[in-house]
């Protein structure tokens, strides 16, 4: 009855917009208004018949069965409420159909099994906390890495639930790609954050570390959930970009404090030394948004939990190449000055210690008799102590090579500390 309605009221006005201007319509147009019409009322008359019918069947599907609508889980509500609506909607990058993975590991948490939780990244993820203005409003100083892990021992109460906070101050995705094995993946971890948006800034090859690192997690044997934390600077510095790019290509939950703090200060909210006190790493207030941005995705996944279906196993193309997917440090404790040694790789990298204290140097690195980079392990006047590590040499192909650490003229006598040795094979 409505689309016949619809029908007469378009031919109607068709009629009045013609008289109206005067235009008398010809015995022609008449009639093929006329035909028009009733071939249209029969074509409503057929669709209304096949409406019926389908109508019909569907109810006759449905006698006697209950449709099982999941259920609506409980949750449990963050410590504050910084945010607002639209800010979270800034801050969830991710898209509804990859939470399915994170879903898969409430549901067990919830049938009280064990389950482990990992966060690998920088000195924002190990628990750095800097001296916001704001701080005293906070009522609390907790990192989010803290916050985060409340949210599962909240929720469940009854699980043992094991953390593994695998953060290490001024390190990037390069040696995370490289420690991974060692500090997250030996411990089968169910669920697995990662944290390098700050650390990664301004690298060129900060795309191609962060894609390993992702990939050979999601790859692992147990095939744990990934979630992608883009932490950022007040001066708007991150590599949010880059690693969003690795974030759709595997279609990864992604939340974005970038996003927000921006947002936060773009509309006069906070300053930015209310959310950090050095510019680069976040304070009380600054953790505590984070955490509240954590506890909204995991209860909003949380309580749609049962909606979702299994995780399909992981077998996505890499988004750029595999160079680190066999990537591993080796130790270097027999590793000194002007003593050549062996080691089988198709690239080469080295973690060293840089110092304040005025004794560091620069030193060349041969592979195979030919000089192919240098590392300075002096960082006077810096903010302290810290591990380094670069690449030095890298090939198509995996094979033996022998390298050397030289001191570089005028720095006789300085202090090298080899840390680890990273290597990568190519299959």
């Amino acid at each position: 009855m409505i689309l016949h309605r619809l029908i007469r009221r378009t031919a109607l006005t068709l009629y009045k917009y013609n008289k109206q201007r005067g235009r008398q319509l010809s015995e022609e147009s008449r009639r093929f208004f006329r035909k028009w019409k009733m071939t249209m009322k029969k074509r409503v008359k057929y669709l209304h018949t096949c409406l019926a019918a389908v109508l019909g069947l569907t109810l006759l599907a449905g006698c006697g069965q209950t449709e099982k609508v999941p259920e609506v889980r409980e949750t449990v509500a963050p410590f504050t409420s910084y945010v607002t609506e639209e800010e979270w909607e800034a801050a969830d990058m991710g898209q509804e159909e990859n939470n399915a993975a994170v879903a898969a590991v409430m549901k067990k948490a919830a049938n009280k099994e064990d389950i482990t939780i990992a966060c690998i990244g920088g000195s924002i993820t190990q628990g750095t906390i800097s001296n916001g203005t704001a701080d005293k409003e906070v009522g609390f100083k907790k990192s989010y890495v803290e916050l985060f892990s409340r949210w599962w021992t909240d929720t469940f109460p009854e699980t043992k639930i094991n953390v593994i906070n695998a953060g290490i101050g001024a390190t990037d995705s390069y040696l995370g790609v490289h420690r991974v094995d060692a500090d997250v993946l030996s411990y089968n971890p169910d669920l697995v954050l990662v944290e390098f948006s700050v650390n990664d800034a301004g690298s060129n090859r900060a795309r191609i570390n962060y894609d390993n690192l992702v990939r050979k997690i999601l790859l692992a044997d147990n095939h744990p959930a990934v979630m992608l934390l883009f932490m950022g600077q007040t001066n708007g510095s991150n590599a949010q970009t880059s690693h969003a790019l690795v974030g759709f290509q595997y279609g990864l939950p992604m939340i974005s404090y970038c996003n927000v703090i921006q947002k936060m200060m773009d509309d006069g909210q906070y300053t930015a030394k209310e959310l950090s006190g050095d510019t680069t790493h976040p304070s009380a207030l600054g953790h505590a948004i984070t955490g509240e941005l954590l506890w909204k995705y995991l209860n909003s996944v949380y309580e749609n939990c049962d909606s979702y279906s299994e995780p399909a196993i992981f077998d996505k193309p890499a988004f750029t190449n595999e160079k680190y997917l066999h990537a591993t440090i080796l130790p270097a404790e027999d590793v000194k000055v002007n003593e050549p040694f062996t080691v089988t790789c198709s690239s080469l990298g080295l973690e060293y210690r840089r110092t304040i204290d005025g004794n560091g140097g620069q030193f060349g690195v041969y592979v195979d008799g030919e000089y192919v980079g240098s590392i300075n392990t002096d960082f006077s006047g810096g903010w302290g102590n810290y591990a380094a590590a670069e690449e030095i040499f890298s090939a198509d192909e995996t094979k033996e090579h022998v390298v050397e650490i030289k001191e570089m003229e005028g720095y006789e006598g300085k202090s090298c500390e080899i840390l680890g040795i990273l290597v990568s094979e190519l299959d």
